[in-house]
């Protein structure tokens, strides 16, 4: 592969958007499926080649993207609404988590998810026994939440690269 080999060039940027994609379902100010659908729509604009094909999985790209994100939101948030979980426990274990990242890196994301939840739950039902249950019931849509996202990632690394090898 030659630098001057535009295409080339372009489908490595894709590809490594679309990995950055795939890290950002755990790291923190990574948007997960904006950048692996950026990565297809680089690769469809710039890639070369001529036909439909590279349009056709630019848009299921889209489809997968969008569907994820809606699905991300709604699936994890109803099952926590049922559970009466407030958002405002969901914010301090957000808040906690970012900063447990930068304080102990990759671990601290989870412990300072868990413990922003367990605490604002602990003050707003007054009672460690009660909070505890909530806390699982967070950490178990936050869980799902990430899991539907890495799955609408991967399935958008799995289109381009049919569509890579098809086009």
């Amino acid at each position: 592969m030659s630098l001057t080999d535009t295409h080339a060039v372009v489908t490595v940027v894709a590809a490594l958007a679309i990995v950055a994609g795939m890290a950002g379902v755990v790291v923190p100010g990574l948007p997960a499926l904006p950048l692996c659908w950026g990565g297809v729509l680089l690769w469809a604009i710039f890639g070369g080649g001529d036909g439909a094909g590279r349009w056709l999985v630019l848009a299921g790209a889209t489809v997968l993207a969008v569907g994820g994100t809606v699905v991300k939101f709604l699936w994890p948030g109803r099952n926590l609404q049922r559970t009466g979980v407030p958002t405002s426990s969901l914010v301090a274990g957000a808040v906690l988590g970012i900063v447990g990242f930068f304080v102990i890196p990759v671990v601290g994301l989870v412990i300072g998810f868990v413990g922003g939840v367990f605490a604002a739950e602990r003050l707003r039902l007054g009672d460690s026994r009660l909070a505890w249950p909530a806390t699982r019931h967070a950490v178990a849509a936050a869980g799902l939440a990430m899991l539907i996202e890495f799955l609408a990632g991967l399935l958008i690394g799995v289109l381009w690269v049919f569509g890579l090898l098809t086009t």
